[in-house]
C-alpha cells in the first residue's frame, strides 16, 4: 500500500471521529450552525472515501484500455469533492430556511465545549499534515482533502463564535445568520476547488519555472541537434508529459538520432523521475524561428 493511500484511508478514520464529536456538540447545544458544521463533516467522510479510491486507481499501471495510465483519477476525485462541498452548502441553506420561524433556545454545556474543541483540534492538525504531505507527494487529491478539512476548521471556529454571541445576547437570529455565512464560505471553497481540478483535467501546461528547466535540459543535452521546437507540456498530479520536435542533420543515421533522443530523455528523467517525454525527430529543413537552440 502506498504512502498516499495510507494517508487517504487514515483521513476516513479521522473524519468519523470528528463527525462523532460534532454530533455530540450539536446534540448538546441545539445550534443550527453546529448542525451545519456537522453536515460538512459528513461530506468530509464521503470525500475521503472518494479520495482513497481515486488514489488507489491512479496508482494502477497503464493498460490496454488506458495506455497513458490512470493519473486523472485524482483530479476527478477533486472535482467530486468540489461538488459535494457545494451540496453541503445547499443543505445548510435549506436547513436554515426551514428553521427560520422556529422558536428555540441555545445553551453551551461543558460536554458540547469539550466535543467541539476536540473536533476542531483534530481537524486543524490533520489538515496541516495532509496538505503538507500531499504537496510533497504531488497528490492533488490529498491537497484537495486538506483544503476541505481546513475549511471545516475555519467554519467551526466561526460557528462557535456565533453560538457564544447568540447565547450571550439571546438573539437566536445570530445562530441562523452564522449558518448562512458558513454555507456561503463553503460554496466559495467548493467553486475554487472545482476550478483548480478542472484545470488538471483540461491538460494544463506545467508552471513557467518547470518549463524553463525542461528547456534548459533540452538545450544542454541535445548536442548534435540543431534546435527543438513545438514544445508542449501537460501535468497530471506528479506525472509530467512532454513532447517536442528535434531538428537534426538530414544525413544523421537513425542509430545516432535514437542515441541523441535517449540522452535527452535520460537527463530529463534524472531531474524529473515521473516525466514522460516523447520526441519527434525532423530533418534540418524543418527548422523554425521560434525554437530552442541547442548548445
Amino acid at each position: 500500500m502506498s504512502r498516499t493511500l495510507r494517508l487517504a484511508l487514515l483521513s476516513i478514520l479521522i473524519g468519523l471521529v470528528v463527525f462523532a464529536l460534532k454530533f455530540v456538540a450539536w446534540f448538546a447545544t441545539g445550534s443550527l450552525a453546529l448542525l451545519s458544521d456537522m453536515l460538512e463533516s459528513l461530506v468530509n467522510i464521503a470525500t475521503a472515501l472518494a479520495t482513497s479510491y481515486a488514489i488507489y486507481l491512479s496508482a494502477k499501471p497503464a493498460d490496454k484500455e488506458h495506455p497513458y495510465g490512470h493519473h486523472k483519477a485524482e483530479h476527478m476525485s477533486a472535482v467530486l469533492e468540489g461538488v459535494l462541498i457545494i451540496l453541503a452548502a445547499l443543505m445548510i441553506l435549506r436547513a436554515t430556511y426551514l428553521d427560520w420561524g422556529a422558536e428555540r433556545t441555545l445553551s453551551l454545556p461543558s460536554l458540547g465545549v469539550w466535543a467541539i474543541a476536540g473536533a476542531t483540534a483534530i481537524n486543524a492538525l490533520w489538515s496541516v499534515n495532509i496538505m503538507r504531505k500531499g504537496r510533497a507527494l504531488k497528490s492533488p487529491a490529498l491537497v484537495a482533502e486538506g483544503i476541505h478539512i481546513w475549511t471545516d476548521v475555519i467554519t467551526t471556529v466561526a460557528v462557535v463564535a456565533g453560538l457564544l454571541l447568540s447565547i450571550a445576547t439571546g438573539w437566536i437570529l445570530l445562530d441562523r445568520l452564522m449558518a448562512i455565512a458558513v454555507a456561503l464560505h463553503i460554496l466559495w471553497t467548493g467553486f475554487g476547488l472545482l476550478r483548480g481540478s478542472i484545470s488538471g483535467l483540461m491538460d494544463e501546461a506545467v508552471p513557467d519555472d518547470l518549463l524553463q528547466d525542461i528547456q534548459n535540459i533540452i538545450a544542454r543535452s541535445g548536442t548534435g541537434a540543431d534546435q527543438a521546437h513545438d514544445l508542449r507540456t501537460r501535468h497530471i498530479g506528479d506525472v509530467i508529459f512532454v513532447d517536442f520536435h528535434l531538428v537534426v542533420d538530414g544525413d544523421m543515421s537513425v542509430l545516432d538520432a535514437h542515441s541523441l533522443c535517449n540522452r535527452i530523455e535520460a537527463e530529463m528523467k534524472a531531474k524529473f523521475p515521473n516525466i514522460r517525454p516523447h520526441i519527434h525527430v525532423e530533418p534540418r529543413h524543418k527548422a523554425e524561428k521560434d525554437a530552442i537552440d541547442i548548445a
